[in-house]
């Protein structure tokens, strides 16, 4: 198969609005009329509302391009391919119709070699409104409901959830040609599907590699007319040893040495002491190359090539004492899953690309990330995002695009979204880093419940989808690899779906239930894939939305870039119970992202501390798709918030972490009837590494000058992939409001992780006036302090430094710390001592 080259020139207009604009392809409605001056950022204020009125128009895309068809004499046939319609579309080729598109998350292709003229030739493409459609839908089914945080109707069209609305994203449902738009001549047969399948022996020193391919002929005595691929797709044909056409395979080793070269794909490919692929944290991450070549007659006439990672990934839900495990295994070995969820990163697509996302993975490493789950609500990620991921070692949870909905099985719909589920597997299996399939998010736990209207209709569709039709095709497109039915579950079958005990868990009680961070403590979850606390982001991106009369957390603009109902007051009220009261919007900012960090870091420790019983973190959200106040710990334009420094932290290798006894874990009420307070501290190292590890645990008790009452160390031995308790230690002499502890783990002489615990609340411990000082040297900046402070934050003009460590703890001292991005320009810094 050949790829022609192709480069329409495209314009797009509103129907009936009688006016062309220039249109750039891959792109959208949205960056079209803003880049012709039509309309204003959308994300501004709450120009958000005129951008969702216009989508109630009908969308028109013509492109025209030259055809020299005497390049074409050799070709059995042409593909028009379409790699992404958003969403409802009309489609015609020189005046003939085409076909109707109707599933952004889907490939449309056409063969129109019969239609192709000499010269110039002519796409036209109507989009249909899609809010017109949902809520015409909506009217004929209304009992197919979602999420309130989205528009009525959104589950009745197969484009991405949140761009209907969510608690977290803006209601801007973008029309247009998202992906990349191909002319593909085709020589009597290609490839539709390769499969690539390892096998271990018992040890893992050997790896057979076998290939399993599936292809479509073309044919000129097939007839011309122009039909939708999807006629002809159901005559696939597995490629076999007497098939008439031969597969040829060559594998590449990471460092370039040519294991095979065109080797027969029946024969079976070992590879002797193959270098593994590990998670980020537990090794290196090889990447082989595989090159798939299909011959007819010694001649080649189409090839694949893709980048696998030789490893064995799979997921142990063995029963136990407490239930049934859920750990991801890698190579044999059981890791704990640390990371974040991941949402589109934009509503404006086309400016989405490889290098804004690798940025943002890169980030996930620098935070001791292994993993990431791909929400269910939003988009398949492009191929770009699972290289990436490959390249870097993050094992991706991907989620199929249901979330928060119900949905009507018809005949329609299941053929519509089989086809969608195939495509993306077969794109996607090869990938090392994909560590399992999920059927959805949170629909069996609410469908169990009723919610949004479930009945026993709907509630047989999910079943026949979730537990049958999904897991049958994977048994088919990616046998190898673990499917997970919804997230959270069980397994299935409706069987306490949320069971803290079993499966994977979305917890929210801290947060949305309004409990304190402490309740953390009272649950020892399998596998967490959900959790969250929400901050406002950096001063600088509010000035991106804002003008000055907004910025109050209550005003008008502040709370349409606040979709979580009633969110800004939530903060407040955890606020309330924290810190004094902020005197200015941006100490509450920064006040705001403390909380926020340490609720994460509050449950993330103590889930680490039971390592084996738990075996997995995964905060809910890694990153924004548009300015606004969320659960993300890195903003819309990719400034850490403190989320990211302390997950940096609590997502180290090996750290150490307190579990102590005070007002928080008793009661913060200080007009309660006096009672003795019970203070104490219980010290945990935990080592997620595949080495055993030697070091000096210490701790000291302060007083809020710093000087050291009492202190203690003593030699600790942590197995490989375990967590060690230390003695409970009493506190009863402490003074509540006077008296902090400061502990630290020591390895080979340096400090490898610290931290302060109060026994108070922050807004009653007694701080004093720390005098902040700091100075720049190069690339360094360093802190120092008279007094104990605590959550150190530096920050330069613009705030879009990312530094080796911020949001810190001094006992008196000074901390130096690299300045890894940005520039440090008019550097200032603040604590909790300046939250009043």
């Amino acid at each position: 198969m050949e790829k022609i080259t192709f480069e329409p020139n495209w314009k797009m207009s509103i129907v009936g609005e009688g006016k062309d604009y220039p249109a750039i392809v891959p792109g959208s409605v949205y960056n079209d009329l803003l880049a012709a001056g039509r309309i204003e950022d959308p994300y501004y204020r709450d120009n958000e509302d005129a951008a969702l009125a216009l989508m109630g128009n009908d969308f028109e895309y013509t492109g025209t391009f030259n055809i020299d068809k005497a390049g074409l004499n050799d070709a059995d046939e042409v593909i028009l391919r379409f790699n992404g319609l958003d969403t409802l579309a009309d489609i015609t080729l020189n005046g003939e119709t085409l076909g109707s598109a109707d599933n952004m998350h889907r490939i449309w292709e056409y063969r129109v070699l019969s239609l192709l003229k000499q010269g110039e030739n002519e796409i036209r493409i109507i989009f249909h409104s899609p809010t017109k459609y949902i809520a015409e839908e909506f009217k004929k089914d209304p009992a197919i409901l979602g999420t309130e945080d989205a528009m009525c109707g959104f589950p009745k069209i197969r484009k991405g959830h949140y761009m209907f609305g969510w608690d977290w994203g803006p209601r801007l449902p973008d029309a247009g040609i998202w992906k990349e738009v191909e002319l593909l001549k085709v020589k009597k047969a290609r490839f539709v599907s390769t499969y690539i399948h390892q096998e271990f022996n018992e040890d893992m020193s050997k790896v057979s590699l076998s290939v399993k391919s599936k292809i479509t002929i073309e044919n000129k005595t097939q007839g011309n007319g122009a039909n939708s691929i999807e006629t002809y797709r159901d005559n696939e044909l597995t490629v076999t040893k007497d098939c008439g056409f031969d597969v040829k395979v060559t594998v590449t080793s990471p460092d370039g040495t040519v294991l095979f070269d065109r080797a027969n794909a029946f024969d079976s490919l070992t590879i002797d002491n193959p270098k593994l692929w590990w998670p980020n944290g537990f090794g290196e991450h090889p990447l082989y190359t595989v090159k798939i070549e299909l011959f007819d007659d010694n001649v080649q006439i189409d090839e694949v090539e893709k980048r696998i990672g030789l490893r064995k990934l799979e997921i142990s839900t063995q029963k136990d004492e407490y239930g049934a495990e859920f750990a991801q295994v890698v190579n044999g070995v059981k890791f704990f899953a640390m990371g974040a969820d991941y949402i589109p990163e934009d509503n404006m697509l086309p400016r989405c690309n490889s290098e804004r996302t690798r940025k943002l993975l890169e980030d996930c490493v620098a935070a001791n990330f292994n993993s990431i789950r791909v929400w269910g609500g939003g988009l398949y990620p492009a191929d770009y995002f699972f290289d990436i991921c490959d390249e870097l070692g993050l094992v991706v949870w991907q989620d199929f695009m249901f979330a928060c909905a119900n949905y009507r099985l018809t005949r329609h719909f299941e053929e519509n979204i089989l086809t969608e589920l195939k495509e993306q597997i077969r794109r996607l299996n090869h990938h090392a880093s994909l560590g399992l399939w999920c059927g959805n998010n949170e629909m069996e736990m609410f469908v169990d419940q009723g919610t949004w209207g479930a009945k026993f209709e709907i509630k047989s569709d999910y079943v026949k989808m979730y537990e049958y039709l999904f897991p049958r095709l994977l048994e088919e497109e990616d046998p190898d690899r673990f499917y997970w039915p919804a997230s959270p579950s069980t397994g299935g079958g409706f069987d306490y779906p949320n069971d803290p005990n079993r499966g994977d868990v979305h917890y929210w009680e801290v947060w949305h239930g309004n409990k304190p961070f402490t309740e953390y403590r009272q649950f020892y979850f399998r596998y967490l894939s959900e959790f969250g606390f929400q901050s406002f982001p950096s001063m600088r991106t509010i000035e991106k939305f804002t003008e000055p009369e907004d910025r109050n957390v209550f005003s008008y603009i502040m709370e349409k870039h606040q979709r979580n109902a009633a969110a800004n007051g939530k903060i407040m009220n955890y606020m309330e119970q924290t810190f004094l009261y902020p005197n200015s919007l941006d100490t509450l900012v920064y006040a705001s992202q403390l909380l926020q960090a340490e609720a994460i870091r509050y449950g993330v420790e103590h889930f680490r501390r039971n390592r084996g019983r738990c075996m997995g973190t995964v905060y809910w959200q890694l990153n924004d798709c548009w300015p606004v106040a969320s659960w993300a710990s890195i903003d819309y334009y990719g400034r850490w918030k403190a989320l990211h420094y302390f997950a940096k932290r609590f997502f180290a290798p090996v750290i150490v972490s307190c579990e102590e006894e005070g007002l928080l874990t008793q009661s913060l009420n200080v007009n309660a009837e006096p009672f003795d307070v019970k203070k104490s501290i219980r010290l945990n190292v935990t080592n997620e590494t595949m080495q055993e590890k030697k070091g000096i645990v210490s701790w000291q008790l302060r007083d809020p000058a710093g000087k050291v009452l009492e202190e203690k160390e003593e030699e600790i031995t942590v197995d490989a992939l375990s967590a060690k308790w230390l003695e409970k230690i009493d506190m009863h002499e402490a003074k509540l409001y006077e008296n902090y502890v400061s502990f630290q783990l020591k390895m080979a002489g340096e400090v490898v992780s610290c931290g302060t615990v109060l026994f108070c609340a922050p807004k009653h411990f007694r701080f004093k006036d720390p005098q902040l000082k700091v100075t720049v040297n190069g690339d360094e900046i360093t802190v120092s302090a008279s007094a104990y402070v605590k959550s150190v934050e530096i920050r330069n003009e613009n705030d879009d430094l990312i530094l080796s460590d911020n949001f810190f703890d001094l006992n008196g001292d000074s901390k130096t710390v690299k300045v890894l991005q940005g520039k440090a320009d008019g550097i200032t810094v603040r604590s909790v001592y300046d939250i009043r």
